[in-house]
């Protein structure tokens, strides 16, 4: 019997899958599907301090090996996710939750992770530091390893939970970020996000996005997300949630040995709404063939 049961700086979850946010929701929808107590845990939607519309439509394409997104943070604020969603998810979830977190300002990060510091169910905060400031022309939280530190210290400060700082591949150099964040008391760090791209509409002469630019995210992204998984796991000693492309057991697999703790499934969820569920049920055949009765033995293997 392979025991799939992993730790993320103190919590404990019963298998390393976790539906990524952005392409689970609240869980709603995927409740109508399967039991989700299947799952390790769950990342809720990148939740703002006020609701957001979110981007002008089309606002998805599909591409060659995964997909092109600019939702634009999409959400109904942290006031009502806490009133409405947090409720609902007890009743159809009933292990830790990870809240996904956004954020403008470093005062809206910290006062979003302060609201959530009494909610039980959230276990983990996990800080999407790929929004824009606004305070400092719009460039990315995550690109500066400065302003990645102020937001880390800045959401510590306000909550006793463990905060994993998800980092953007858009960077040249994501160990920096991962250094800085740790160096700022970060307690786990997730990687990647999307990374930035735009495909045109040979019909129209225009970008298929109405944002111009989107996230890729898929299969193809898994190859640059398992090399800065590597990446960062040598350069800090925190745990990682590694996201970025995966798709089945052997991905998730090949994830951790690279140095993830946990994986995050993100654009599978919307080709196959059961993609989660399959990967748990495929790891244990995995683990044994890796010869391994732990699968928390797989996290950094290839380092060895």
């Amino acid at each position: 019997m392979v025991n799939l049961s992993v730790n993320l700086a103190g919590v404990a979850l019963k298998n390393p899958i976790i539906p990524a946010s952005g392409t689970f929701g609240y869980g709603r929808e995927y409740a109508e599907a399967y039991d989700l107590d299947i799952l390790g845990s769950f990342s809720w939607k990148g939740t703002t301090g006020q609701a957001r519309l979110g981007n002008p439509q089309p606002r998805i394409a599909e591409m060659t090996g995964g997909m092109l997104n600019a939702v634009g943070l999409q959400n109904p604020g942290i006031d009502a996710v806490i009133e409405k969603e947090v409720p609902n998810i007890a009743k159809i979830f009933h292990g830790p939750v990870i809240a996904n977190v956004g954020g403008f300002s470093v005062e809206e990060y910290a006062e979003n992770c302060r609201k959530l510091n009494d909610i039980d169910q959230v276990a983990i905060l996990e800080v999407n530091i790929s929004c824009p400031n606004v305070h400092c022309g719009g460039r990315n939280f995550g690109s500066d390893p400065k302003s990645a530190a102020e937001v880390t210290k800045a959401v510590k400060a306000v909550t006793k939970k463990p905060v994993f700082m998800k980092l953007t591949p858009n960077v040249t150099d994501i160990a920096e970020i991962a250094c800085a964040c740790a160096d700022a008391g970060a307690d786990g760090l997730c990687l990647i996000n999307t990374l930035l791209g735009m495909r045109i509409d040979l019909k129209t002469k225009r970008p298929l996005i109405a944002n111009r630019t989107g996230g890729v995210s898929g299969p193809a992204v898994f190859p640059v997300a398992l090399r800065m998984v590597w990446d960062v796991y040598e350069a800090v000693k925190l745990p990682i949630i590694g996201c970025g492309g995966v798709s089945s057991a052997e991905d998730a697999a090949e994830m951790m040995l690279a140095g993830a703790a946990a994986v995050e499934v993100g654009a599978a969820n919307l080709k196959d709404p059961f993609a989660c569920k399959t990967i748990v049920e495929n790891l244990p055949a995995v683990c044994e063939r890796l010869g391994v009765a732990n699968i928390s033995e797989l996290t950094g293997g290839a380092h060895q």
